[in-house]
């Protein structure tokens, strides 16, 4: 849903894909996220799986010229992949939050005076 895993609330996205330092809501520190390149692995997955199929179908059922075919599984595939690329990569940081990967979770401890 892009948003921070700790509220709910907050944005998680500074801009298209980058994420925020802190949740703007509750103060989240979200920089020790480390998605890097598999949300764009597994957008590529998910899109190529899915527009494969479709395109054999397409083409076993209405046999459209093959430039057609080119222009619009082209376009379908950009628009998809930009769709769901935010949205994988919320949900790769979100489940590092919820493992507590990578720096999540380790707040400092304060010093108690006894």
């Amino acid at each position: 849903m892009r948003k921070c895993p700790a509220c709910g609330e907050g944005a998680m996205f500074d801009g298209y894909l980058k994420v925020r330092e802190h949740c703007p809501g509750c103060g989240e520190a979200l920089h020790h996220q480390r998605a890097d390149d598999g949300p764009a692995y597994l957008t590529i997955l998910l899109v190529s799986h899915l527009g494969a199929p479709l395109l054999l179908w397409v083409f076993l059922t209405y046999q459209p010229s093959p430039v057609s075919m080119l222009i619009g599984f082209s376009v379908g595939a950009v628009v998809l992949c930009l769709a769901l690329l935010p949205v994988i990569k919320g949900a790769m940081v979100g489940a590092q939050w919820a493992r507590r990967m990578h720096g999540f979770g380790n707040e400092p401890v304060e010093a108690t005076s006894a």
